[in-house]
Order: C-alpha cells, then sequence, then structure tokens
C-alpha cells in the first residue's frame, strides 16, 4: 500500500477529525517503522540498564542493536520462570524492569500445567488503549454510519487470584474491563456498547451472559455489530440464548428481572433499562420458538452489518458454524494481540476471514523475527549458538517467522510461540498472516494443548484399563466444534489380551474424566468456570484401524519409512475413516478439579 494510502483511501475521507488524527498516527508509525523501533528499543535499554536481568549480561550503557543482539539471549518463559518466581514471592528490587511490575498478566499458554505469569507495568494499560483507539477510525472507512447505533458484545472477566508477594494475577482482557481506562473511557458515538459495565465487570459468568443478553434484545433495532472475543465466545452467547429465550422473553414480558440474576450492581442499573414490551416478548418467542436457526442473529438484530471475532488460527474452525446462524454476515478481525504484548491491527478488516493480515504497529514493542523452519530440530535453548533474527523491516514476503519480542514491561527476546507469514507491507511495517500457535494441537476456546500434554494425559488415563488387562496401542484427536460448546475427540485403538474381561463403558468414561484431570489449568477453567468446553469424548476404534491409516497415507504419497501416526488430525477422509471403524463411545461422567490457581 502507497504512502498514505489509509488517508486517500478510495473508501472516502475519515469519519471525523478525531479518526483523521488516529490514521495519521497509523501513517507515521509505519512509514518509519525502523527508526521507530531502533528508538523503541533505545528506550527500552536506556530506562531497564541497572535491572538485574540486563546487569547480568554486562550491557552497560548500551543501547544499540548490535550490541544488545550480540549479548541478549533469545529466551522462552521457561528460562525466565526463576525470576518470574521471585517478582510474584515478593522481590520488589528491579529484576527485569526498572518500573515497578504492577500485576501479572495469565497468559491462554501454559508451564508446567499452569498458566504463566507474564509480568506487566502500569504504563502498558495507556499502550494497549492506544492500540484500542485506531480500531474504529479504520473500521469507519469500511463502514459507515456506525455512529447512528450500538454494538451488543459479549465481554467477560475472568478470576483473579493473588500470588504470595501480594501481586495480582488475571487475564489480559480482565486486567484491562476492570482498569479505569476501560471503565471510565469517555463517550464516543463510534463505540457504544449495548452492555452496561455493571455486566461485563460481573464475575458470575451466568449472571454477565443472561444480562448482556437482554439488554441486547431490547435494543435489538440499534444494534448495527455484534462481538465477542473469540468466535467460540459468540457462538456460546447464541447457544445461551438457545436455552434461555424463554426466560428472556418472561422478562421483557414483564418488565421484571430474573430472579437468579441476584448481583446488587446489576439489579440497580437494570431498573433503569426494563420496561413490560409484549411486542417485543411476542416476536422472540416466535423466532426463538422455531426449530430452524439458521440467520438467528440477523432475524434477532436485523441491522447488524458485520459480526467482530477473532476467526483466524484454531478459530477458524467457527467459520461455516458462524455463517449458518449469520446469514453469511462479514467477520471483522480487528487486532493482533496477547498477554505479552499488543502488537498490530488488521487495515482491512472486511476482508475475508483467509486473507487476513495484521499490521505490526513498531511503537508497540521492539520485534524480531525467528525463520521458522519446520524440518529443523534445532532449538535455540542454547545461548552458545543463538540464532540469526530478522529485524522488522528486513522480512522477506512469503516467508514464515515466529514471533520474538523485547517489551517495556521487562520481556527481552522472549520468544511468543506465534508463527506468522509475511503477505505484505504497510508502507516499511509488515503484514502478517497468522499460521498457528507452535506446538498446539487442540483448541476450543482459549485452551491450548500441545502433544506433550496429551501424550501424559492419555499415558495417565489408560493406567485404569491394566485391571482389564488392557492397553492403548495407538491414538488420535481431533476438536470437535460440530456442537456447542465443542469439545475434545480422542480415537483410541486398544489391545485387549483378555476378550473376557474388557473394559466396561464405566471404566471408559472414568478414563475420559482421568484425561481431563491431567490436562492444564486453562482446559480445566474452561470446562468448569467458563462453560466454553464440552465433555471430553473418547472413541474406541476397531483393532487394524491405525493400520489402515497408515495404508492410507503411503496411498497419498508418504514415505513408509517416515510415516508418523498424526497425533490431531482435521482432513475430513481421515476423519470419516476413523468414525467409520467406532465400537464404541464415551464421554466424561462429571467436571474436572478446577479451583482460582494459588500461586506459590
Amino acid at each position: 500500500m502507497a504512502v498514505d494510502s489509509i488517508l486517500s483511501s478510495p473508501l472516502g475521507p475519515p469519519a471525523c477529525e478525531k479518526d483523521a488524527k488516529a490514521l495519521q498516527f497509523i501513517e507515521e508509525m509505519t512509514r518509519n517503522a525502523d527508526s521507530v523501533q531502533e528508538n523503541v528499543l533505545a528506550e527500552i535499554l536506556a530506562r531497564n540498564a541497572h535491572t538485574e536481568y540486563l546487569e547480568g549480561y554486562k550491557l552497560g550503557e548500551a543501547t544499540d542493536r548490535e550490541t544488545f543482539k550480540s549479548k541478549i539471549p533469545v529466551v522462552t518463559y521457561e528460562d525466565l520462570h526463576p525470576l518470574i518466581q521471585r517478582i510474584a514471592d515478593g522481590d520488589r528490587s528491579p529484576i527485569l524492569s526498572a518500573h515497578p511490575v504492577s500485576e501479572f498478566l495469565t497468559s491462554s499458554g501454559t508451564s508446567a500445567g499452569e498458566r504463566k505469569l507474564m509480568p506487566t507495568i502500569q504504563e502498558e494499560l495507556d499502550r494497549r488503549q492506544l492500540l484500542y483507539s485506531l480500531l474504529m477510525p479504520v473500521m469507519n472507512l469500511y463502514v459507515r454510519g456506525l455512529d447512528k447505533g450500538k454494538g451488543l458484545y459479549f465481554l467477560f472477566i475472568k478470576s483473579e487470584t493473588k500470588t504470595p508477594g501480594g501481586l495480582v494475577a488475571r487475564p489480559v482482557l480482565t486486567s484491562y474491563y476492570k482498569s479505569e481506562q476501560f471503565k471510565r473511557r469517555p463517550y464516543d458515538p463510534y463505540n457504544v456498547y449495548t452492555s452496561p459495565n455493571e455486566a461485563i465487570l460481573c464475575p458470575d459468568s451466568f449472571q454477565s451472559m443472561y444480562t448482556q443478553m437482554l439488554c441486547g434484545l431490547y435494543e435489538r433495532e440499534q444494534v448495527l455489530r455484534v462481538g465477542a472475543v473469540f468466535a467460540s465466545g459468540l457462538l456460546r452467547a447464541i447457544r445461551f440464548l438457545q436455552l434461555n429465550w424463554q426466560q428472556l422473553a418472561r422478562d421483557i414480558r414483564t418488565g421484571t428481572l430474573n430472579p437468579k440474576v441476584t448481583d446488587a450492581s446489576i439489579r440497580e442499573c437494570m431498573a433503569g433499562i426494563l420496561r413490560p414490551d409484549s411486542c417485543l416478548a411476542d416476536f422472540i418467542c416466535k423466532e426463538c420458538g422455531e426449530d430452524n436457526w439458521e440467520r438467528i442473529i440477523t432475524r434477532i438484530w436485523p441491522n447488524t452489518k458485520y459480526l467482530d471475532v477473532i476467526v483466524t488460527g484454531a478459530m477458524a474452525q467457527y467459520i461455516p458454524t458462524l455463517d449458518y446462524y449469520s446469514g453469511g454476515l462479514p467477520k471483522a478481525c480487528t487486532m493482533y494481540a496477547s498477554s505479552e504484548c499488543y502488537f498490530g491491527l488488521n487495515l482491512n478488516p472486511m476482508c475475508n476471514p483467509s486473507e487476513v493480515s495484521y499490521t505490526i504497529m513498531p511503537n508497540m514493542a521492539y520485534f524480531e523475527f525467528l525463520p521458522n523452519e519446520p524440518s529443523s530440530n534445532t532449538t535455540v535453548s542454547s545461548r552458545r549458538s543463538p540464532p540469526k533474527l530478522v529485524d522488522l523491516a528486513h522480512l522477506e514476503i512469503g516467508k514464515e517467522y515466529e514471533l520474538v519480542i523485547t517489551t517495556y514491561a521487562g520481556l527481552y527476546r522472549y520468544r511468543v510461540g506465534d508463527i506468522l507469514r509475511v503477505t505484505g507491507f504497510h508502507n516499511s511495517a509488515p503484514q502478517f498472516h497468522f499460521v498457528r500457535r507452535k506446538n498446539v494441537l487442540l483448541s476450543i476456546d482459549s485452551d491450548k494443548t500441545d502433544e506433550a500434554e496429551l501424550q501424559a494425559a492419555v499415558a495417565k488415563a489408560s493406567q485404569l484399563l491394566r485391571e482389564f488387562n488392557t492397553s492403548v496401542v495407538e491414538y488420535t484427536s481431533y476438536a470437535d466444534t460440530n456442537s456447542i460448546p465443542g469439545h475434545y475427540v480422542i480415537y483410541w485403538e486398544l489391545l485387549a489380551k483378555d476378550s473376557a474381561n474388557s473394559p466396561t463403558d464405566l471404566a471408559l468414561r472414568q478414563c475420559c474424566l482421568a484425561m481431563e484431570e491431567s490436562l492444564n489449568s486453562v482446559y480445566r477453567q474452561c470446562r468448569v468456570a467458563d462453560n466454553s468446553i464440552g465433555p471430553l469424548e473418547i472413541r474406541v476404534v476397531k483393532n487394524g484401524t491405525f493400520e489402515e491409516l497408515m495404508d492410507y497415507a503411503i496411498s497419498r504419497g508418504a514415505s513408509i519409512n517416515q510415516y508418523k501416526v498424526p497425533r490431531c488430525v482435521s482432513f475430513t477422509p481421515i476423519m470419516e475413516l476413523l468414525d467409520s471403524r467406532v465400537v464404541s463411545t464415551h464421554f466424561s461422567p462429571s467436571l474436572p478439579h478446577w479451583t482460582p490457581e494459588r500461586r506459590r
């Protein structure tokens, strides 16, 4: 895209003066991406020069890239964990950051089965708010008139804990929604929500969802966009409407609030919103009472112009279901962010989901990129032979890289684990397609299960088969999103050495639960607290099924010498083969154990 391409867009001028300033800022940052990056790194290193971490590598007062790259290693969370644990335990000395750590952001990624703790500082809230402030000015170029209505967004907070040292640990969005930047955000006619803050900030997921849905129904004619953070979250809201529309209609008909909503702040807030409306109640009963829920979003909210949800990466699996419920409305993926850092935004938010590219904003952090070579078994854990990383301005279109960041909050050359493909440049800033999360096999919501975790869970569960003299010969898996909520499906081929003593249904259901108990805390929270993942399912297949799977792969060109059983499948013919060989299915009989993590 050419210089000033946003400002001179054929889509028309910016919607207002505030938008024009935001778009000009994007142009300035991306036009001078390399020099902005140089300044960002120098600022980070200068302010943190006397931290224990940087002094340990004898960086001195140097702030240039060459010295930084020659002395500071590329690291993973496991490398930093001892230092992070000291901060969590109460050490307030400048270990990673000269600025005091204000809280920990809990990543959806895990280490040893627990959420990763990402230290952050107070000013990062302003940096995140800055990126949020750029989203609507871009969207307003593509969708006009958003100031004439509201957005129905299903937004939630999650549980938080305190570390032994007294610092709060919580997800990044919970931190943002509870911040003054969000709660006291100035009125913006282009960014008005139907959901009151009281509903968003309610810790009870049922009461929060119920109230947000009720407000959305009352203002159905005003809704111009419907969204959630992830596609799975929006589908969960649709499922909630399927299960609760009768009570919602009853509340609207009588102008009263469901007694199950007990939160005092919500009840006070809703007192000014509730009103009897029998016509609206009749309409909801008519639409929701039909068996066919196709296009239900546009039937209930007829003025919806687009869905605002993340449908890249693992969330792409939900696109067909979203199309069914929305009648194929455009799906806008507006930004790219994580607990570690907010990275950039989509400058063409109304594009097809398969074409989504995020433009890195070079002022957010210092970015480096590790060329991704899937065939290579080398790692960067060896500090004697550091990898050759590429700067933001020197990337090659079409190539894949793993993202490495240095942040104001004290992460230095930290491997995020995201694999990105360069699709082009906006001015001198690269644009990326999100390829995948490194090493993740299964994901339904915010959960991320890798091959090692799955293997450990299978090994743990298979111990329950010993009393039947039975073992798991082979296994694979897939994330089933045909139902709401989605769930993990594990295919097992068993070797029963005593046919008269085969595993019972009860035993195999206990195997399902044992697997769930073995999975990480993010998965278990999604199951127990968020209800965003359904019970795990084991499908037992006939003996010889995995040999057939190998034969099929070889028939398609795989080498018999190099063939390995895929631990996750998504290719339709393979799944059809597996399902045609299923002899029994078993579901987890109860919820796994989960409580808010206590930080040791």
